[in-house]
Parts: structure tokens; sequence; C-alpha cells
């Protein structure tokens, strides 16, 4: 129903209109404030990187953060992760991530970020807190922030917005008539916007999300997803039905599908009621950290990378490192 609404296809939306005018004036007087120094922003001594999104619901930001982080790995720059944490409650904040570190006090992305690519992670409702913490702990050269555009409290060199190239701004308007955090005008400010999938416009970069092999979570074995059976299918993202699409696109046509909300608490009993024993359960790789310490045999998950294939994409790393040689 809520993507019916926020396309644009029920008109309901026009009943929400007013709580987002609300929304609108609300969120534009932060930016406001902090524009006109009304408020103060503190800034990091090492530059920081801003990954985010206008709307609400899973765009690709995660895997593009991801991304980011290992490709300046990759150039030898010491890069630290901080995250709102959606989905965790920590027993204390800043909460910096180790091992040990389950997504209920994390959060489900910042404990899939820590374990893919072993950047130091700091979770808080306030990132400067996060950004002093990691600081203090770390020699770092940079700071990427998942999610946090419109979380003004902490100064940014460089912002990066994150679209769904094919449901882009749904029928414009803020929540929770329409998806928008803020009008797509705000582009005009940012230093880059990528677009996932779709068909992008002039000076966006292309993106896309692709499926690597499927990982078993018990015994961590690979194997073609394609080359599973009576899979049934799980996705607990912002946009459950681009993972289904995606099974399908490798050749894979579940038995039933379940989506589920973004972030949502995943307990033993409620996930292995979904497949028998004789079906093969499959789910997003940020599902998978949820579920490791109560994975059955028959559990898989699919992870997916962000691929660019257009040269300004390598621009852009190059500008980013270009920022810790200042």
């Amino acid at each position: 129903m809520i993507a019916r609404i926020w396309s644009g296809e029920s008109p309901l939306w026009l009943l929400l209109l007013p709580l987002s005018w609300l929304y609108g004036l609300v969120s534009g007087a932060i930016r406001l404030s902090y524009r006109l120094g009304l408020k103060k922003a503190w800034r990091a001594p090492v530059p920081v990187v801003v990954v985010g999104n206008l709307t609400a619901g899973g765009n690709g930001k995660t895997p593009v953060a991801i991304w980011l982080v290992e490709q300046l790995q990759q150039q030898g720059i010491k890069v630290g992760v901080v995250s709102r944490g959606y989905g965790g409650k920590a027993a204390h904040y800043p909460l910096l991530l180790n091992p040990h570190t389950v997504p209920a006090e994390a959060g489900d992305e910042p404990v899939l970020i820590y374990q893919r690519t072993g950047a130091p992670v700091a979770v808080s409702p306030n990132r400067s807190e996060a950004v002093q913490a990691l600081l203090a702990s770390n020699d770092l050269q940079i700071i990427i922030t998942d999610d946090g555009l419109q979380h003004y409290r902490l100064a940014r060199d460089v912002e990066i917005v994150v679209i769904d190239g094919v449901r882009r701004f749904g029928n414009g308007w803020w929540l929770p008539a329409g998806p928008m955090r803020e009008r797509a005008s705000r582009l005009k400010s940012v230093d880059a916007v990528i677009v996932n999938g779709g068909v992008p416009r002039a000076g966006e970069i292309p993106m896309q999300l692709a499926p690597g092999l499927a990982v078993n979570l018990r015994t961590g074995e690979k194997r073609s997803v394609s080359a599973l059976t009576n899979v049934v299918a799980m996705a607990g993202i912002g946009h459950p039905p681009r993972f289904f699409a995606t099974l399908e696109q490798c050749g894979v046509r579940p038995v039933k599908t379940v989506a589920l909300a973004d972030h949502q608490a995943l307990a033993a009993a409620d996930v292995q009621a979904l497949a028998t024993n004789e079906q093969t359960l499959v789910m997003t790789e940020k599902d998978a950290v949820k579920c490791r310490n109560f994975a059955q045999d028959n559990w898989w998950y699919l992870p997916v990378d962000a691929v660019f294939d257009h040269d300004s994409a390598p621009r852009l790393i190059q500008k980013l490192v270009s920022l810790t040689l200042r």
C-alpha cells in the first residue's frame, strides 16, 4: 500500500499532504538554521564523506558505502565508518564495533559493513560522537558515514546521494505523503549522484548491484544461487522486490517470497518457520548478519556488490584520495 501511495497510484497521498507540509517545514528550518550559522556543525579533523539518500526505503546506499571503503583501502587509505545504527539498541553510545558485536546492539548495516570491510565502525545517534570515538582509538585518514545526509550536526566535505534509478522520487512529496526526506532540488548542492539501475540522467553516475555466489550461513560453502532448489526467498531490506527480482535474473524462481520490514529484528523460531527442511531459505546478506547465531544447514545468503563501469567512478575515488593528502 505504501508503495502505491508514494508512487501516486493511490489517491490516499492527498490525505497525507498536511503532514508532508509540516515535515518539509521542519526539515527545511533545520537545514536553514545550520546554513545561517544559528546552529553549529562539528567539523572533524579528517575529511568526512556522507553517503545518503533523499528518499526513504532501500536505494543501494550501503553497498555504495562498502564499495567506497574497499576502493580507498586498496589505495592504502585508512578509512573509518560511522552510522546511526538503525535497528540496534546499544547499552551506551558511541559504540565501537568488535567481532562480537551483534545487530541487536549496533544495527544490521554497521555489522555488515564491519564484517565485509574490516574497517573500524562506530555507531551513535550523534554521528559526531561516533567520529570522535573512532579517531580516539584509530589512526584514520577519512570517515565514511553510511546515511546521515540530513544529519547536519556533522559537517561534511563530500556529499554523495544514491538514487533508485527505477523508482526515483515517486510522487515527489515529503514523508509521509511521498518518499522524500528532502526535495529533489537538493541534488544541486551535492558532490555526486549515483543511480542504482534504471536509466541515469545527465551528470549521474550509473551503478548496478551485481550478485555474487550464494553463501551457506553454517558452513561458508559458496555455490551459484541457480544451483539451489526449492527456494524460499526472504528479504528484510528497504525494497524487498529488488532482491526477489535479482534472484529471478539469476534463474531462481522461489516457491515463496517473504518481504519483511527494513531493519526488522529476527527471532530464530520465526525464521525457522519460513522454510521446511526440504526447502532452501535464501536471504539477503543484511538479513544473514542477524541469523548467523541460529542458522540452519539449508540457509543461504546472496551477497551483492556495487559495480561501476563509468569513468566518473574512478574520478570520484581520486577526489576522495586527494582530500586525505591535504
